[in-house]
This record gives C-alpha cells, sequence and structure tokens, in this order.
C-alpha cells in the first residue's frame, strides 16, 4: 500500500475491504441528509477548504480515504457525492490489503482486480489519475531504480532524467521512507498532467507507467485521450468515483455507524 502523510484529496488510492462488503438492494442517494442535515455538504466543504489552508496535501489525503471506503469532495471535478453508506460490522486488515492493487503488481493483475469488483477499464485509468497530486515513499518504486524484475538494472521504462532525479531522492538502501511527488510537474494540483507525464515516461510507482507502457494494452488510448483532453479526464473520474462509490455499499439498517472511524464500536 502506498503512504500518504496524515494530511496530504482526492485518490491514491481504492476499495477497503471490499470483499466483506454486503451486497445491498437499498440504493445511497445525494439528497439522504435533506431532512437530519440540510447543510451536510456546505458543512465538510468549509471544514476541507479551512485545513487546506493549513496542509495542501489533505486533498490527496481524503481521495485516498475513498480509495478505501468514503469521500469527501473538494478541488478538481465536482459532482453529486451519493450519501448514505453504513460502516462494517468487521475490519480485516489482510483482506482489505489483498483486495487494494499494490503498487508494484503487474496492469493484468490489477485489471483483474477492478474487474472484480465491477470497474472496467476506463474506471481504472481515470481513478488512477488521483495521482495528480499526494506523495509516495521511495520503498514503494526503490526496485525501479536499481533492481527491476531482479535483473540489477533501472526499470527501462523509467526516463532517464527523471530516474537520475528520483536514485538521488532514494539512494539504494537509503532511507524508503522519503516522501516523493506523485507528480513531479503540478504537484498539489488537480489536473491531467499525471497522464503527460506517463507520455513522457515521468510515471512515479510500476502501476502508473504500466498504464502507457504495457504493449498492446487497452489503456493506452484512454491515457492519451485524459493527456490531450482535461475535460474527459475530469468527466470520466467523477463518474468513476460515482461507481466506486456505489460497490456494495451498507445502507438500511445494515452495518453501523462508527463512533470512532477506524474501528467497530465497541472493540
Amino acid at each position: 500500500m502506498l503512504y500518504y502523510t496524515p494530511c496530504s484529496l482526492l485518490l491514491g488510492a481504492i476499495f477497503l475491504a471490499l470483499t466483506f462488503i454486503y451486497q445491498s438492494n437499498a440504493q445511497l442517494s445525494s439528497t439522504f441528509y435533506s431532512n437530519t442535515c440540510p447543510n451536510v455538504s456546505s458543512i465538510v466543504s468549509n471544514v476541507i477548504q479551512q485545513a487546506l489552508q493549513f496542509d495542501t496535501r489533505i486533498t490527496a489525503s481524503l481521495t485516498r480515504l475513498h480509495f478505501h471506503d468514503c469521500f469527501v469532495n473538494a478541488g478538481g471535478p465536482s459532482w453529486n457525492v451519493l450519501v448514505g453508506r453504513r460502516d462494517s460490522l468487521i475490519a480485516n486488515q489482510s483482506g482489505a490489503n489483498s483486495s487494494i492493487p499494490s503498487p508494484t503488481e503487474s496492469l493484468a493483475n490489477i485489471t483483474a482486480k477492478f474487474s472484480a469488483v465491477g470497474l472496467n477499464t476506463t474506471d481504472l485509468v481515470a481513478l488512477s489519475g488521483a495521482h495528480t497530486f499526494g506523495r509516495a515513499q521511495c520503498r514503494f518504486f526503490n526496485q525501479r531504480l536499481f533492481n527491476f524484475s531482479g535483473k540489477g538494472i533501472p526499470d527501462p521504462t523509467l526516463n532517464s532524467t527523471y530516474l537520475s532525479t528520483l536514485q538521488q531522492n532514494c539512494p539504494q538502501n537509503g532511507n524508503g521512507t522519503i516522501l516523493n511527488n506523485l507528480d513531479p510537474s503540478t504537484i498539489d494540483t488537480f489536473d491531467n498532467n499525471y497522464y503527460s507525464n506517463l507520455l513522457t515516461n515521468q510515471g512515479l510507482l510500476q502501476t502508473d507507467q504500466e498504464l502507457f507502457s504495457t504493449n498492446g494494452s487497452s489503456t493506452i488510448s484512454i491515457v492519451n485521450n485524459f493527456a490531450n483532453n482535461q475535460t474527459s479526464f475530469f468527466q470520466a473520474f467523477a463518474q468513476s468515483m460515482i461507481n466506486m462509490g456505489n460497490i456494495n455499499p451498507l445502507t438500511g439498517n445494515q452495518g453501523e455507524i462508527r463512533s470512532d472511524c477506524k474501528k467497530v464500536n465497541g472493540s
């Protein structure tokens, strides 16, 4: 799993323990709190905007949070967030880790994981665009810099200038917790430069660059489209966030409302 600093919006990363969430026939709704808390959207937005003044990385952290379980909307593209999801009665870190794509997995494996929860290739490429901001520790891509696939050489898909910069930031056998920008060009801006970086072989993670560098992959044309059309990316990202939020939600009387988000009530 990637690491973002505690205050780092939107992506990294995607689903909590998706395989452990019960199927529900009830539907989420953008008006779920209309009667009980009609100003919830503006309240949440104001809190996020205030926090953003102190730490621009909070947007990446919140995106990653939704990648795991839920989402707060702020910055970049906008959409009506469907709410009403309740919390699971179980917590299984190993199960969650097995469902969430790792930064060193092959494109084929990640595509299969997305497909298993009803997300398609466009969703995969669009949601990966959340790496338009945020940070990743050296340990999640260090093997690309010195010993890719155990061959004792760097990943041949890495831009040589970018490789040199990363090797300076993340020396071999160095501190694996040093943070690096996922998007080296516009580090805290939600835009389509993530895809432009892939075109020049400047994807930080193996899973990033494989979207464009895997021969014959259907993801290549999508990357090209998003790199050349930011509006297309924003529209696809918004829809994919909705799709991801609709993965087997607990609603109605299912699950619980946790008093502490990180653990089951009573634990």
